[in-house]
């Protein structure tokens, strides 16, 4: 018993989220369902996939604005370019995505430009680039093998959940394993010192910046491909903020140098786990947005608090 309250010590997110799952299925008996749950799965996924992304980026010491506009882009591009033969469309929407991320890592690793400032214009400017594309108005797929892929599921379980697992799996191993994931964890505790420490600073940012767009792309093409169309209203106006405060919520430190995939997938079912209970309650949509800003704000004071904990923690440790 001292062990498990030990686990949930350590990774409070977890403990969170078996408390909700017990109130919640107290007030609501059907959240419970095999189909209910596996629901939250899928409806998780994309967020998951995304989240994975910006979890490098904020250990790395940033954040990106505009993932939420690159997710619907992305989006429209895999349903629009479909008459050109599905896998094109589906590379070249992944392609364009990355090639966001690459603009935003060049501008804020190579130019020294202000994160905030950078990824808010690509925000705006890729949300012009969806109205454009668009023409405001929806587009829909037109070959059957997309959608068919969104709703399949392996044993019951949905594919999309399946791919956030091994996407999360490996983002975890070249996290924990690898030079690259070392140096993310390095700029993100002490950037002057990783500088001096000889690490590629730059690079490591810019390559953190691509693979925080790429992967809000995958979710963009996943998300169209379930639900067979893109709308020029998707990812718009708050899935970027959503996906931060998923991160944050996991334990992932605003400020850097602290973080982890396994706990950002804790922050995922979290937020899953509240919007589905509030469907099922039958809350307006509206409280629900409300919900989410006071978590928002809690997420953002308790990761302050902690930041001054690990801190306190370092000085007695010297």
């Amino acid at each position: 018993m001292r062990k498990i309250i030990q686990v949930f010590k350590k990774r409070p997110i977890w403990a969170i989220l078996l408390l909700l799952v017990i109130i919640i299925s107290i007030a609501a008996p059907e959240f419970l369902r095999i189909r209910n749950l596996l629901n939250i799965l899928l409806q998780s996924s994309v967020n998951g996939i995304m989240a994975v992304g910006m979890t490098y980026l904020m250990i790395n010491g940033f954040f990106d604005l505009s993932v939420g506009t690159v997710m619907g882009f992305s989006a429209a591009l895999a349903v629009g370019l479909q008459p050109m033969g599905l896998f094109p469309a589906i590379l070249i929407s992944l392609i364009i995505g990355a090639g966001i991320g690459a603009i935003n890592g060049f501008f804020v690793a190579r130019a020294k430009i202000n994160a905030f400032v950078v990824t808010l214009g690509s925000f705006i400017g890729v949300r012009g680039l969806i109205y454009i594309y668009t023409k405001e108005d929806a587009l829909i797929g037109e070959i059957m093998g997309f959608s068919d892929f969104g709703a399949s599921s392996v044993l019951g379980i949905p594919t999309l959940f399946i791919i956030m697992i091994v996407i999360a799996i490996i983002a975890e191993f070249v996290l924990r394993k690898t030079p690259h994931g070392r140096n993310t964890y390095a700029i993100g505790g002490n950037y002057e010192a990783a500088a001096n420490a000889g690490i590629a600073v730059n690079k490591t940012i810019f390559i953190n910046f691509v693979l925080c767009s790429l992967a809000a792309a995958i979710g963009g093409v996943l998300l169209a491909s379930r639900m067979n169309a893109a709308t020029p209203g998707l990812g718009w106006p708050d899935q970027n903020l959503m996906i931060i405060a998923t991160v944050v919520l996991g334990g992932t430190s605003l400020n850097g140098g602290y973080g982890s995939i396994v706990h950002t997938l804790g922050g995922v079912l979290t937020i899953g786990v509240i919007q589905n209970a509030l469907n099922l309650l039958n809350v307006q949509s509206y409280y629900n947005m409300l919900l989410m800003g006071i978590i928002l704000i809690l997420v953002v004071f308790a990761d302050s608090r902690f930041k001054l904990a690990r801190e306190q923690k370092k000085k007695v440790e010297a």
